[in-house]
């Protein structure tokens, strides 16, 4: 058998890692070929292009590499015509992955969504193209789920693939022990996986970080930066600062176990903070340009996962381009000087956590994708 898998953002990255591994271990002879990343790469995948270092956000970027999308949809539509994979699988990345569903579709080869764009969210009309291009959606939240059946796309509930790492994360306990003996009251701050959203909220972060501190002196701040690059641009922007900030690179899990409160940026993350319980303010700051699409196009009451699945804003949420540096430090002092607040916000977490967070979701795709094409192989 033989899959194609693709994914253009390093969070899809660790889900088709997940996935080739679960179909290895369902059917050890499967070949996986793709776009991708390091993750995919080291789980066994043949990558055609290394496409998660385009992970580009908003107008200008995409312009940039069209020439190189445009070339990528070729070389995949030639690997489609003349590979036959038994499936295309593609995770997010709507853009580029509508126009290789077309030409997946053109092949002959069947096509499937996995962990789909949050069209439920903010472009509801593309659901056309999904109807048209994809066999199947294999959901990851209950109410999208729902959206795409109620308006007649094949799914198949599998639940949401965040969860199977979270469930398989160790933490470095040297570095854990190495900061519990510093003194002080641990506050998270994590930028995003994108140099983008670094360089839209950090200052953001590091504004609400200062209103903290000067409350509460005995707080200090865990930054927990994607990669190298994005740490050094993080510690440049908190030089001078003055405030008492550690930068670390690759130390999610780790910087989130250790803080008593987070500030982060609106993504998957989120799953991950209501995982280990974490009262967390959720930002997200754009240009004015993104403000005035949110109007215009945002069909969603929160931005943030999390809230959307508790139906409430279990976590604060602030996005656009204003400065809301004092709201979001006024959150987190109030939860670090009022046990009995803190203690409500975990509950509210914990009962979130107990409805959804499900292990397994790579398992389940990797079983669906399976016997969907021993029973193609078999019509």
């Amino acid at each position: 058998m033989h899959l194609f898998v693709s994914t253009g953002e390093p969070s899809g990255d660790l889900h088709g890692a997940n996935l080739v591994k679960a179909l290895r271990s369902h059917h050890p002879g499967v070949r996986v070929t793709g776009f991708g990343g390091d993750r995919m790469a080291a789980a066994g995948a043949e990558l055609l292009y290394p496409l998660t270092k385009l992970a580009v956000m908003g107008v200008r970027r995409v312009v940039q590499n069209i020439r190189t999308f445009v070339r990528l949809g070729n070389q995949a539509r030639q690997h489609f015509f003349s590979e036959r994979p038994d499936a295309v699988v593609l995770i997010d990345y709507p853009g580029f992955h509508f126009a290789l569903a077309k030409r997946a579709k053109a092949a002959g080869v069947p096509v499937y969504f996995f962990v789909p764009p949050q069209l439920w969210a903010w472009a509801g009309w593309r659901v056309r193209k999904v109807r048209r291009y994809f066999d199947g959606v294999l959901t990851a939240l209950p109410f999208e789920d729902e959206w795409f059946r109620s308006r007649g796309v094949h799914t198949h509930y599998v639940g949401h693939p965040y969860f199977d790492e979270l469930a398989a994360q160790r933490l470095d306990p040297a570095f854990l022990a190495g900061q519990r003996a510093k003194p002080g009251r641990v506050v998270g701050l994590l930028p995003g996986s994108r140099d983008q959203e670094v360089l839209g909220n950090f200052r953001g972060m590091l504004a609400a970080a200062a209103r903290v501190h000067a409350a509460r002196p005995d707080s200090r701040f865990l930054v927990a930066a994607f990669n190298g690059t994005q740490a050094a641009l993080c510690r440049e922007m908190a030089a001078g600062s003055g405030l008492p900030v550690e930068v670390h690179a690759g130390r999610t899990p780790e910087v989130i176990d250790l803080a008593e409160a987070c500030v982060s940026v609106s993504g998957s993350v989120s799953l991950e903070l209501m995982n280990r319980l974490k009262p967390t303010v959720i930002v997200y700051r754009g240009g004015k340009l993104l403000a005035l699409a949110s109007r215009f196009f945002l069909n969603v009451r929160y931005i943030t996962l999390v809230n959307l699945l508790a139906e409430e804003p279990v976590y604060p949420e602030y996005a656009g381009s204003s400065d809301r540096s004092a709201e979001v430090a006024g959150h987190v002092v109030r939860w670090l000087n009022e046990p009995t607040a803190m203690a409500e916000r975990v509950d509210k977490l914990r009962a979130v956590k107990a409805a959804v967070a499900r292990p397994g979701a790579c398992d389940r795709a990797a079983a669906f994708l399976l016997a969907r094409n021993a029973t193609r192989a078999a019509a």
